[in-house]
């Protein structure tokens, strides 16, 4: 019976915080508030931080992508004008004209030697 009234007495007692929240008190430790305050700024700070890393990192993600696309695209089209018979249709307008029988080979005689 004197254990259940000293559970009901906790229980029912209310804390008095002002006791801990008095001029005394806060000058005593006020190093530790300003420690807590300066961690809790240092950890907004580390969050926002962190937020505008992922933003960054994501931003040159999808440049990567856009410029890899870019080189596969143009890769491809030099791939296809290469190819023999686009280069001839390429060079027709200027006159050019495929060779239809090995070419001939020069020889340098000197005859004044």
């Amino acid at each position: 019976m004197e254990a259940e009234k000293k559970i009901s007495n906790t229980t029912n007692e209310k804390i008095d915080w002002k006791k801990y929240f008095n001029y005394s008190n806060i000058v005593k430790n006020i190093r530790y508030i300003l420690f807590l305050s300066v961690l809790a700024i240092a950890y907004i700070y580390n969050g926002h931080y962190a937020d505008k890393l992922i933003r960054k990192i994501s931003k040159t993600e999808h440049n990567v992508k856009e410029l890899e696309y870019e080189y596969k695209t143009i890769k491809s089209e030099v791939i296809y004008r290469s190819k023999a018979t686009e280069m001839i249709k390429s060079v027709e307008p200027l006159g050019l004209k495929e060779l239809k029988q090995p070419p001939i080979l020069l020889n340098n005689t000197d005859s004044t030697k």
